[in-house]
């Protein structure tokens, strides 16, 4: 069987020159990038394990935090067409890949689902962050990017990144807390149900809603309940199968897509092996583990 990660990085290295020309020194702002499994497609492919598959999508070099609207654009569809190419490339290994878009520049970003994700050959969906230009994911700037995705079936890969104006932010335990915030959020303004199609694959297994499913229930209202239901969510949370069977419980089997987050989280790497051993660990059929590692990635691409 091979198992196909829904959740894997990379940084397209002709997109990450382009950025290091205007600014040389960026990676210093991020040293967790300097990694090679990134950038160099043969350590990458030697990292995977037989039999196994990654839906790539670029690390958080979001080209609207460094550029100006038009140049954000640009640098996004130079990097699309990139990880389109690793795919065509490389289908033994790359059967999708997520798409970028400019957040400064949501014209554009609806131009480019159009030109580059819809009826696409190797991009199916778009990777959104849990904040962008300071903003939450859902503030009504945003809101067509999710109309535009819905409307043509590609999925919401969602990631989340610090909110810039707090300042304890950890990796921990951050991240987590700014998931749980943008799936509330999404819930809230009701995106299921304006847009039925709306599908959201969100991060490290959904973050804290698993664990606080019962506190949705009885305190918010019972249509926000069912709604967080709507989500699909990966298995990155580097092991922990109870963990593992508590996010089955909540969203259902059928909603659960293996992912892991590589390369980063275990060197030298990434957590691969560990992520598979605790879906492997977990206390659910071999069934609903065959769904997890590839039929529900391949249902999902198959309703589009």
């Amino acid at each position: 069987m091979t198992v196909i990660d829904v959740f894997a990085h990379v940084l397209p290295p002709k997109f990450l020159a382009r950025m290091q020309a205007s600014f040389p020194e960026i990676l210093d702002q991020f040293p967790y990038m300097k990694n090679d499994l990134l950038t160099d497609l043969a350590k990458h492919r030697a990292s995977l394990p037989a039999d196994h598959q990654q839906v790539i999508s670029a690390v958080n070099l979001n080209p609207e935090d460094f550029v100006a609207p038009r140049q954000a654009a640009e640098l996004c569809r130079a990097a699309n067409d990139e990880i389109a190419e690793m795919v065509r490339a490389n289908r033994d290994i790359f059967p999708a890949g997520v798409a970028m878009v400019p957040m400064n520049n949501i014209p554009e970003a609806l131009a480019i689902i159009d030109d580059q994700v819809a009826g696409s050959d190797a991009l199916v969906g778009v990777q959104l962050f849990t904040q962008a230009l300071g903003q939450p994911i859902t503030a009504p700037d945003y809101e067509p990017i999710f109309a535009k995705l819905a409307a043509i079936g590609a999925p919401v890969w969602l990631h989340p990144v610090f909110d810039t104006h707090k300042t304890d932010n950890e990796l921990t335990f951050s991240w987590e807390y700014e998931l749980t915030q943008a799936m509330n959020g999404i819930v809230a303004a009701k995106y299921f149900r304006k847009y039925p199609g709306l599908k959201v694959i969100v991060h490290h297994a959904g973050a804290m809603v698993p664990m606080f499913g019962q506190r949705i229930k009885y305190i918010q209202s019972a249509e926000n309940y069912e709604d967080f239901h709507r989500f699909y969510v990966d298995t990155a949370i580097l092991g922990n199968p109870r963990a593992l069977d508590l996010v089955v419980d909540f969203f259902g089997s059928d909603h659960v897509l293996f992912g892991t987050d590589s390369p980063f989280g275990i060197p030298p790497v990434g957590p691969t092996a560990v992520v598979e051993q605790a879906v492997n660990d977990m206390q659910v059929s071999e069934t609903e583990k065959q769904r997890i590692f590839s039929g529900n990635w391949q249902w999902l691409m198959a309703t589009d």
